[in-house]
């Protein structure tokens, strides 16, 4: 299963992120993540990003294996360097196609509970998501294996999605560059 089109929007009414698959054969696949997933997950993720990015540009070119063996803060300034390289040559502009697909995982999207990366020798992080909920005998899951520019643009469209669900706090780690810090607020009490 090769991707052709990633998609990821903020609903809403759901609270939640909508991620949509296109693959290359015709088929379409939709996940849920949750606030709390997200939270957990994408710090988690944006590092493994970096170190396998870091890799690869340490196998490309032997004068970046330091860089790949180097610090956290070096491996996320090469990967950061990597992802403005990918999102200059992406395509953003080509709307998500919504045409009728084959719908593998059937026409709810997988409410993600658990996610899984192995890094795979040929450089891909395999992500495997899977839906466990109370009640159903038999959980829902895929499998993707992402590499490079894959990986970086899935990370901007979660990023902007995140974004748009005002989910990361003034005063976290991400989106607060060149922010004020929030005001700090006091309860009050009427008697």
């Amino acid at each position: 299963m090769k991707l052709d089109q990633l998609a990821a929007r903020y609903h809403p009414a759901q609270d939640r992120i909508l991620l949509r698959m296109n693959t290359s054969d015709g088929q379409e696949l939709r996940l849920w993540l949750t606030r709390r997933l997200c939270l957990n997950l994408w710090p988690k993720l944006k590092t493994l990003v970096a170190e396998r990015i870091a890799l690869e540009e340490g196998a490309r070119d032997p004068s970046r294996t330091a860089a790949a063996t180097a610090d956290e803060q070096t491996r996320q300034m090469l990967a950061d360097f990597h992802r403005q390289k990918t999102l200059e040559k992406a395509d953003f502009k080509t709307p998500f196609r919504d045409g009728p697909r084959e719908l593998p995982l059937g026409s709810d999207p997988l409410l993600v509970t658990e996610v899984r990366f192995t890094p795979l020798g040929t450089g891909k992080l395999q992500i495997t998501f899977k839906e466990k909920l109370p009640g159903e005998p038999t959980p829902r899951s895929f499998r993707v294996a992402l590499q490079g520019d894959n990986l970086q643009g899935l990370l901007h469209l979660v990023d902007k999605a995140l974004e748009a669900s005002g989910w990361l706090s003034p005063g976290g780690d991400e989106g607060t560059e060149g922010k004020p810090p929030a005001p700090e607020v006091r309860p009050r009490y009427l008697n």
